[in-house]
């Protein structure tokens, strides 16, 4: 186009300055000096045209930017902002990351038990756990995750591991959760109760040091380790077998689990004991109304089933487990029970439990607090069951009532509030009439927030 437009006006030109000399040669005939300033006038007329061709397309190229501009931001008004990148998530180079981590959880109420069993109750508080760490990768396939727990006045280590990545299967060596329970696995900060079941902390489940496989491949989950003990307690013989075996089908958009895990535990000492004893639900009181006291013991062998079923706002969850105790001295060896059986219900639109990997996860309110909504709640209750007493050990029976109210604003905030109604049959306190059949009533809340 810009061709044409200099031709036709050069052509235009050029005709003006031919004809005027043919009509002049009847007056005069054609100098050079004429000549010479056509040539001039027309060299002119071109470096003019050349500026107005320069500023029309600059003209050109800006209204062609303008409207593009224009275009992307209609276009980026009419998209929803994209969620920030977290800092921690974008530290990685040459194979490493590094992620911060931690978690804060601040547990209050109290007790209430007969007067006359000199039991220690009413108001308690604690920081439940105060953790600290950082987990990443690390270059050939390996990962790392650790923290520290500084709740208790104590430091302690949770989670000490080194990770290596097999395709389907997962090696772990350090201080890790052994595989017993689907409610030991899940994490604390995504349980239903401020409480684990209480057979989970009365068997003595809890994080050992040992190496583990995990393999994964579509609706199978097996995992098994050798174990010897926690950190605190390294200096004892201890040397555990565990192995889980987990199958999570779908139904449609309803997550199914079933499991089991079986436990052995060789003490490797002669003068070894156990003690099986559980707190009434909440974890700021030391008073324990189940108790076996001290057994002497060369072994214990665990076995557990675990049903759960995810459908959503609802889900549901049941576990058993028997703990047997190898007494050498002991004419017959007790075994001893406990299970859970629970339900809840997201009363907020569009909210569902979390689920990952074999184990209960993290709830992210489909409208949290801030962006339009009020964030998750969630109503919970269970039925908690213990029993310690088996031939001739009298360890007491423990059954929970138990319900808790979740409110999550956000996904990395929660407040909980819990009640606790616990039965006793053969407590091991007696009141002053000497009755070991009595309940006792516990109420806990709980502020929690994680990165």
């Amino acid at each position: 186009m810009k061709t044409a437009f200099r031709l036709s006006v050069l052509a235009a030109a050029m005709s003006c300055t031919i004809a005027t000399p043919v009509f002049a040669q009847d007056a005069a005939p054609t100098t050079e000096e004429e000549l010479a300033t056509m040539r001039a006038q027309l060299q002119a007329l071109v470096s003019r045209i050349d500026q107005l061709e320069g500023e029309l397309a600059e003209t050109r190229a800006a209204n062609e930017a303008q409207e593009t501009a224009i275009a992307a931001n209609a276009e980026a008004a009419a998209q929803p902002a994209p969620e920030p990148v977290p800092a921690a998530a974008l530290e990685k180079k040459d194979g490493w990351s590094f992620k911060p981590r931690g978690r804060l959880m601040f547990d209050a109420g109290w007790t209430s038990a007969p007067g006359s069993t000199g039991a220690d109750d009413g108001f308690g508080n604690e920081v439940r756990r105060a953790r600290l760490g950082a987990s990443g990768d690390l270059p050939g396939g390996f990962g790392y995750k650790f923290e520290l727990d500084f709740a208790g006045n104590e430091v302690e280590a949770a989670d000490a591991i080194l990770t290596y990545d097999a395709g389907n299967a997962e090696i772990a060596i350090g201080h890790q959760n052994n595989f017993q329970s689907l409610e030991e696995l899940t994490s604390s900060l995504h349980t239903s109760f401020i409480e684990r079941a209480a057979f989970t902390d009365a068997f003595g489940f809890e994080r050992r040091i040992g190496a583990s496989v995990s393999f994964n491949s579509g609706i199978v989950l097996a995992q098994a380790g050798v174990f010897t003990d926690n950190f605190d307690d390294t200096d004892t013989d201890n040397r555990s077998f565990d192995g889980r075996l987990v199958v999570m089908p779908k139904m449609g958009d309803t997550q199914l689990h079933f499991g089991g895990s079986l436990h052995y535990n060789d003490l490797g000492e002669d003068d070894a004991t156990v003690r099986y004893r559980q707190r009434p639900f909440v974890h700021f009181t030391s008073t324990r109304f189940v108790n076996t006291g001290n057994l002497d013991a060369d072994s214990e062998f665990g076995a557990g089933i675990e049903a759960a079923v995810i459908s959503g706002p609802f889900h549901a969850a049941a576990e058993g487990y028997l703990q047997n105790v190898d007494m050498p001295l002991a004419m017959e060896d007790p075994t001893f029970f406990g299970g859970y059986v629970e339900a809840g219900y997201f009363l907020t639109k569009g909210d569902t439990r979390g689920y990952k990997g074999g184990k209960f996860d993290r709830v992210k309110p489909e409208n949290p607090l801030g962006a339009g909504g009020i964030g998750s709640v969630q109503v919970n209750l269970r039925y908690d069951h213990l029993d310690l007493n088996d031939v001739g050990i009298i360890g007491g029976v423990q059954h929970g009532y138990q319900a808790s109210l979740i409110w999550k604003p956000a996904s990395n905030t929660l407040f909980s509030v819990n009640y606790g109604r616990m039965d006793y049959e053969d407590a091991v306190l007696p009141t002053s009439t000497g009755e070991t059949d009595y309940g006792v009533d516990a109420f806990g809340v709980r502020a929690q927030v994680d990165f």
